[in-house]
């Protein structure tokens, strides 16, 4: 029910899965695991995958750190999307991507929780998308020194509200892993 016209298709979108990213994230190895079976579903129903892959001062470009973690490895064929913003879309090449694809519906998993999957949540939505969330298959770290609630705490409440998004023409909501519906 996207407001983007013409643009009929879902895309699974695995969203920062680095290795120092999701290093001491939360359940690591099961949402690791878990975004590893969508990708392989999402191959097998021949629904589109895209990577986005962060870099910063703390997240170098070419770095041990930066590479994905080495249980995901995108096919050849798949695009890979460089960032170095919170919100997947700014100042990428996602949206042209996205377009060239057909797609109009985003279904997100990925790094970290409290940043960038809900930056790339809401930046989605914005711009029209419809956008889901899969509960167990995204993560963060903790970051309960600097005052914020445990990682528990963050992913629970980040699926609770993004269950009950809503706007005029586009749907949001959260699925399980093996309950998400991939294509249309």
């Amino acid at each position: 029910m996207t407001t983007l016209e013409n643009r009929p298709n879902s895309a699974l979108l695995v969203v920062d899965v680095q290795n120092g990213v999701v290093g001491g994230a939360h359940l690591r190895d099961e949402v690791v695991a878990n975004i590893a079976s969508l990708v392989e579903r999402a191959r097998h129903e021949g629904v589109p995958v895209v990577w986005v892959q962060h870099s910063d001062e703390e997240l170098t470009r070419g770095s041990d750190d930066w590479q994905l973690v080495p249980e995901l490895t995108p096919a050849d064929a798949e695009p890979l999307v460089a960032k170095s913003y919170g919100d997947s879309f700014e100042d990428t090449d996602l949206e042209d991507v996205l377009s060239g694809l057909g797609v109009g519906r985003l279904v997100v998993v990925g790094a970290e929780t409290d940043a960038c999957i809900r930056s790339t949540l809401h930046g989605a939505f914005a711009r029209g998308y419809d956008a889901v969330l899969v509960g167990d298959a995204h993560t963060a770290g903790d970051k309960t020194a600097w005052g914020a609630p445990t990682p528990e705490q963050v992913i629970a409440h980040t699926n609770l509200y993004w269950k009950f998004q809503s706007a005029p023409g586009r749907t949001a909501g959260t699925a399980g892993t093996l309950e998400v519906t991939l294509g249309r």
